[in-house]
């Protein structure tokens, strides 16, 4: 046990929820903070924040203090001081008091200010321009798809500029109507990849900001960058009818280069008519068709100072409309992982087809050995292989995926793509003359770079593959936005895919900001007549959003606010949320959701009886009215928060009428629509514990298998453990038959399927109209392994993680786990196991300032011990009584070492109770 003197320490200061941003636009930034302590009963129970606004000198003034605020807050303490100024470094100072008086050490970050007035942009857009150019050494026609024929090559822009005094600090503001890369005298600006990402253009465009003092010198320097089509007016979604140019025509560049120096004064160098323009060693670049690179036409030098541009033309203007640009306020894309190559196998015709042994997104940096100048060398992407041993190429319908490079006849040329990623586990790889041996090629994985926040195990090869599945298809889809799938023509942000997997993503990573971002595309995407679309940014078709898919614009702001306090999402949403929910009750007088349902998808691609399509939308009509009810209750408007109550409530009687039988049989008889009227409130509760019953009836009946699709997947084993049927929760989880989680494990997998059936032994591929193996929806079920498997859960009504619910269960098969999680708070951590001797173990971690009601599978309080001393006599723990559901405890901050006999206590089924007899669990 930890001495009372052990500290109260806080960490990960950030603003705006993002370590020390260099571009905040709010006037009134927020500031959070996590605690550590070892100390049992740590709190915090006040606060001091000391504000400095920094000059480039290193100059401070003090333009806030708080002063010692008694509060418990650590999450979104809003900025009340001096007005902030555009452009300037602000350092924030945080002491934080414990529950014995004691202030922690002071800890330190910083945030700087952006250009914050759109208007207040100097720079122009510019690109290319359209007059004769320097010649190029022009590949055969014949190597280019009649897709790639359709590109533009990528643009060189550059200007130099002189510091001729001593200079303090350099930032560089920058974005693009397309995609673009930074240097400055040769160096790179940065290593994010893809920038500024993905929004919809038509109402926002971000720019990043960079810290590029350590890069300028004295006398000459060179500002570089290459410009590409990107998603602004490269192939975008699916629709034949828009091949390419969603946005635009061609991209733009947009950038200022902020200086300041030691006598005072400033200077900003910005994108104009005096830039030069030029083509380099890129031929093409896309999203979807991929890149093409000629390296004898590499542009030595020309990212550095004194390079000769006079061949080069002037840089065209292509605007000068600033109003729309904005700071990122989301994590950027990066390179995130480097991954070898399992193996390397040599094909019949010289080819080459190299295995990664991980499903995953980006691409390859390829070494070339031993080519002549002008050889072809060609890299097709795909997922899987077909029966021959060759890529399987049709689920990528128009998506090329599909690489070129002409080496200059160096030795060790190096090909690598910039502008353009891959879903893929397969390489093939032509046109080498020197072989291709594990040491030439590697995978470079591209995604979102987010906070990897919580970890799980349970010793179980195959769940631990699922787990990781899970993973790898969360990093794979969250590249700007969270898309449905990365290898095809699609790659659409689909909202009841992200609606139903956020619960599982935000256990895995830190996923606020990148949710938060994004729902300013969802909530621009709405139409007139208040229906938010099925996709965001709005690409590929737009319309009135299906019930589950427009629901998601009501949802994932009080999941957001659930898991990580963020009421300002809540905020910019709630009117929003109102109009969606005006919209579905306008069109549908009934209360039964039937009128303007868009393309309706139901339980979109279940593995069993369809769930009656009216059932699932008056269900999710219900809970996206009760949702609203709870936002205006939290925003203060009192009389919506009564008005949406009695919404729902009628809602949900309409439900009963319409959909619930006299004996309690819900229409359909599916797993779903059980799932949806358990887990929304829909039944009267006399009806809910048969219900129940009759759910884990059907699974059962169906051989221990699921027949959900993407809406019911995400309830399915919480409902089943909520009602007390973990037996069958954990029966499903470890089934291996189809349709089943663990299938495509056995099958092979890598990362989550879209379809249960994706592939099956008998039928081969299931149709490649639509038929992705990255896709992370049916993943969903990894919340219920962290909190439920692992046990981290939280309270009900709690907020950020502040009361946790620790319920661990073992299963025949699973005996023992252990969870992490880095939490808005802290860091909790939960790992139990069930010994050969029927003694059940639990050691926890609550953060500071959280509590955790334990809930232990055993029947005697006293037979209870927390770090070898009955529970009743340790320091920190409140027995709260012996349920049907095992002895209950209140426990506060701190360490904890549970041991009792494993006795778990009578379900709310007797045959649950049997099955758990039945499979020596009892």
């Amino acid at each position: 046990m930890t001495t009372t003197t052990a500290p109260l320490d806080p960490y990960d200061l950030q603003t705006e929820y993002l370590d020390s941003p260099l571009a905040i636009e709010t006037p009134t930034p927020r500031f959070s903070w996590r605690l550590v302590s070892t100390r049992r009963g740590a709190a915090q129970v006040a606060y001091r924040i000391e504000v400095d606004a920094v000059a480039p000198d290193g100059a401070r003034r003090r333009v806030w203090s708080t002063g010692t605020v008694a509060s418990t807050a650590q999450l979104g303490v809003e900025y009340t001081g001096e007005a902030l100024e555009r452009t300037t470094r602000y350092d924030w100072m945080l002491t934080v008091t414990d529950e014995h008086g004691r202030e922690s050490a002071t800890r330190s970050a910083f945030f700087e200010t952006g250009l914050v007035d759109p208007s207040s942009w100097r720079a122009m857009w510019i690109g290319r321009d359209t007059r004769d150019r320097p010649a190029l050494l022009p590949p055969a026609n014949d190597d280019f798809t009649l897709n790639s024929r359709m590109l533009q090559p990528p643009s060189l822009l550059r200007r130099e500029l002189a510091i001729e005094k001593t200079l303090l600090r350099a930032r560089l503001h920058v974005t693009a109507q397309g995609l673009y890369r930074a240097w400055i005298n040769g160096e790179q600006v940065s290593d994010e990849q893809l920038a500024p990402g993905w929004t919809d253009y038509t109402s926002r465009i971000l720019y990043q900001s960079h810290d590029v003092t350590e890069l300028l010198r004295d006398g000459g320097n060179a500002l570089a960058f290459t410009l590409a089509d990107g998603w602004w007016s490269g192939f975008v979604g699916y629709d034949p009818r828009r091949a390419g140019k969603l946005y635009g025509n061609a991209p733009a560049l947009l950038a200022e280069l902020h200086l300041s120096y030691d006598d005072g004064s400033t200077e900003v160098v910005a994108t104009d008519e005096a830039w030069r323009e030029s083509r380099g060693r890129w031929l093409y670049a896309d999203l979807l068709m991929g890149e093409g690179q000629d390296a004898r036409n590499e542009v030595a030098g020309w990212t550095e100072p004194a390079f000769d541009d006079s061949r080069w033309i002037a840089a065209r203007v292509l605007g000068r409309d600033t109003s729309l640009v904005t700071a990122a306020v989301s994590p950027p894309m990066r390179i995130v992982r480097t991954v070898p190559p399992r193996s390397v196998t040599s094909m019949p015709d010289g080819a080459y087809i190299v295995d990664l042994g991980q499903n995953l997104v980006g691409h390859v940096r390829l070494r070339v050995r031993g080519a002549s100048a002008g050889d072809l060398i060609e890299l097709l992407h795909a997922e899987t292989l077909d029966d021959t041993g060759e890529l399987y190429l049709e689920n990528l319908r128009r998506a090329e995926a599909r690489d070129i490079f002409y080496p200059a006849g160096i030795d060790d040329d190096i090909f690598e793509p910039d502008f353009t990623f891959h879903g893929f586990r397969y390489v093939r790889v032509a046109g080498l003359r020197a072989g291709l041996t594990v040491d030439d090629l590697t995978a470079r994985v591209v995604s979102s770079d987010l906070e990897e926040s919580g970890s799980f195990d349970c010793g179980d090869p195959a769940v631990m593959q699922l787990e990781s599945n899970i993973r790898w298809s969360q990093r794979s889809n969250f590249l700007s936005v969270p898309t449905d799938c990365p290898q095809r023509d699609e790659r659409l942000g689909w909202l009841a895919d992200a609606q139903v997997f956020l619960p599982t993503a935000a256990r895995n990573a830190t996923v606020g900001t990148f949710f938060a971002s994004w729902m300013d595309d969802v909530i621009v995407g709405q139409n007139a007549d208040g229906a938010f679309p099925d996709i965001a940014p709005v690409a590929s078709w737009s319309g009135d959003g299906a019930p589950a898919w427009g629901d998601g614009g009501v949802i994932i702001p009080l999941a957001l606010y659930d898991i990580y306090g963020d009421l300002r999402v809540v905020e910019t949403a709630y009117a929003p949320m109102v109009r969606w929910i005006e919209h579905v009750r306008r069109e549908n007088p009934s209360l039964l959701w039937r009128s303007r349902v868009g393309r309706n998808y139901g339980d979109w691609l279940q593995a069993g009886p369809e769930t009656p399509k009216d059932l699932v939308a008056t269900a999710y009509f219900a809970n996206s009215a009760r949702l609203v009810s709870r936002a205006a209750s939290l925003l203060g408007h009192d009389e919506d928060a009564t008005r949406f109550s009695a919404l729902a409530d009628d809602i949900r009687d309409a439900f009963q009428r319409e959909f619930v039988s006299a004996d309690g049989r819900i229409a359909g008889d599916t797993q779903t629509g059980y799932l949806l009227a358990l887990d929304y409130g829909l039944l009267p509760a006399e009806f809910e514990e048969d219900a129940a019953a009759r759910l884990a009836e059907l699974v059962r009946d169906n051989g221990m298998r699921l027949s959900t699709g993407f809406i019911g997947v995400s309830k399915l084993c919480p409902v089943l453990s909520r009602w007390g049927y973990d037996d069958i929760a954990h029966a499903l989880l470890m089934q291996t038959e189809y349709p089943s989680w663990l299938f495509s494990v056995e099958a092979g997998a890598t990362t989550i399927w879209e379809r249960w059936d994706g592939w099956t032994p008998e039928g081969g591929f299931q149709s490649a109209n639509m038929n992705s193996f990255n896709h992370y929806s049916l993943g969903a079920v990894g919340e219920w392994l962290y909190g439920t498997v692992g046990g981290i859960d939280q309270a009900p009504g709690s907020v950020a993680f502040e009361r946790l619910a620790i319920r661990p269960r073992p299963s025949r098969a699973m005996r023992w786990a252990a969870a992490s999680q880095q939490t808005a708070r802290g860091a909790t951590r939960s790992a139990w196991m069930l010994d050969a001797a029927g003694l059940f173990r639990l050691e926890l971690t609550v953060p500071p300032g959280s509590t955790a009601q334990v809930s232990l599978p055993t029947r005697l309080a006293s037979n209870v011990t927390e770090g070898g001393v009955p529970a009743s006599d340790a320091p920190g723990v409140e027995l709260l009584g012996e349920t049907g559901d095992g002895v209950l405890l209140r426990i506060g901050s701190g360490r904890y070492d549970f041991v009792c006999p494993y006795e778990p206590a009578s379900s709310s089924s007797s045959s649950s109770r049997a099955h758990l007899v039945s499979e020596g669990i009892v």
